[in-house]
């Protein structure tokens, strides 16, 4: 088959395609929240607002900016760890996420904030769909190397539909609780990945296998990401709760989790590698799924303790699935998996669901106390009679859920993605930036460095 990478046609009619629509879009629908509207200062009269502090800006902004760098920087840099694909990793993910936060402000806004014809767009809606092109960063890390920038807009179209779609199932009609998004975004994009790059299957990849590992410098790079997704993921999991406690009990059962994670993750890392050496991969990846596991109690009363423990456990899973599972799955199910997207997101998301119901269900008014009870499960108008097993219940059909619109959209979006019409590279050419970006020559320049005649080399 003859492959066509030459994109000059295809990759700028199909972003100016996407973004007039956008714009037209938000054109007729989009308006600005009441808290981000010039009558703002009029409600503020009204509704007893003593100061602009009450703005709902002033207590959002700062975790939506964490988030946010999360998403570009963080998931970006995490990438990069591929020898000679840099540009794509960082370029490719900053592609995708300017297309999908759009879009995702509207499919958002159509489940969510749609009211008299209008989706009003406030600081929350930001986050969230910061949230759910989290979930399509996650899917591309299972195809990261192998898929045109063009396969990556549709993937990104399809998915975020999808996301929204499956986030109103499991926010709005099943009424989980979900903080950190263990369940829809984790779980949900990675086994949405993971059923896209087994469709996209490609039995001659061993071709681009030498392209395909590390150099100290990318390794260097993606450790880049992984410490800015370490140190704002209490952030990420915190964003959208409700402030007060929640919110206060969120970031510290992350930020509990996130550091137990790291000491299993070294420790393991150290005793299945020969010598005892530190293997780089699991430390750019496996001390995050502390972060993911501990995402959908986050905001439930975990205490600090039951953090850590799920920490330790995520470390030690996501280790052993780097070790073992990612390289069971390529060779026996022919999922090519190029971050470990599974041992990252897909198995620790599993965890943090399982993790939520459990806690959700053993949740008493002795350790939260009536009111706290009512409130941390809003126990209130068509969920008055609702128990904590009803939730927990409830909560773990969040995960089934997830799976099956992963699995199914993944078949889909897979499908339409293996058309050999989106410009995307033959197996040798894999994980390669020259195939869509122009590249500067390497050059060994001598002139600034004249070798010295009279240096002569060590005797042997």
């Amino acid at each position: 088959m003859a492959w066509n990478t030459n994109l000059r046609w295809r990759l700028p009619l199909t972003c100016l395609l996407l973004q007039v629509a956008m714009v037209v879009l938000f054109g007729v629908f989009v308006r600005y929240d009441p808290d981000a509207d010039a009558h703002w200062i009029e409600d503020k009269g009204r509704g007893n607002l003593s100061s602009d502090l009450d703005n709902e800006f002033y207590y959002r902004y700062p975790s939506f900016q964490d988030v946010h760098v999360m998403i570009f920087v963080g998931f970006g840099f995490l990438m990069t760890f591929l020898q000679r694909y840099g540009y794509s990793s960082v370029g490719f993910n900053f592609l995708l996420a300017a297309f999908g936060i759009q879009w995702a402000l509207l499919m958002q806004g159509w489940f969510h904030s749609f009211h008299d014809g209008y989706i009003f767009v406030g600081v929350e809606n930001l986050i969230n769909a910061d949230f759910c092109v989290g979930s399509v960063c996650v899917a591309f890390g299972a195809i990261l190397g192998k898929v045109s920038p063009i396969q990556l807009l549709i993937m990104t179209l399809f998915q975020v539909t999808l996301f929204s779609v499956n986030e109103f199932i499991l926010l709005s009609l099943l009424e989980v609780k979900d903080a950190g998004g263990s369940m829809t975004i984790h779980t949900f994009g990675a086994y949405f990945g993971l059923t896209v790059t087994w469709i996209l299957y490609r039995p001659n990849l061993y071709q681009s296998k030498e392209r395909e590992s590390p150099v100290y410098h990318s390794d260097l790079f993606a450790m880049i990401g992984t410490l800015f997704l370490w140190m704002y993921w209490p952030s990420f999991n915190s964003a959208v709760s409700n402030h007060g406690d929640a919110q206060h009990r969120a970031a510290i059962n992350t930020y509990c989790s996130l550091a137990a994670c790291v000491l299993t993750t070294v420790a393991l890392s150290s005793a299945l590698q020969k010598k005892g050496k530190l293997d780089m991969v699991h430390i750019q990846n496996a001390t995050l799924a502390g972060g993911v596991a501990v995402g959908t109690a986050a905001e439930m009363m975990l205490m600090p303790y039951g953090s850590l423990i799920v920490g330790f456990i995520c470390g030690i899973v996501s280790t052993l699935g780097f070790v073992y599972l990612t390289p069971f799955l390529k060779s026996h199910l022919r999922i090519q998996d190029t971050c470990g997207i599974h041992n990252l997101h897909g198995i620790p998301g599993i965890i943090g669901g399982i993790v939520g119901a459990v806690t959700a269900a053993c949740a008493t008014s002795d350790v939260y106390g009536q009111e706290g009870l009512v409130h941390a499960f809003d126990f209130k108008g068509s969920k008055k009679n609702w128990t904590p097993s009803t939730q927990g219940g409830f909560q773990a059909a969040g995960i089934f859920v997830s799976l099956a619109m992963a699995l199914v959209g993944g078949l889909i979006v897979g499908s339409i993605l293996k058309i050999p019409i989106w410009g995307q590279a033959a197996d040798e050419n894999c994980f390669e930036d020259a195939i869509y970006w122009e590249v500067p020559e390497e050059h060994k320049d001598t002139a600034l460095h004249p070798e010295d005649s009279t240096l002569k080399p060590p005797e042997p």
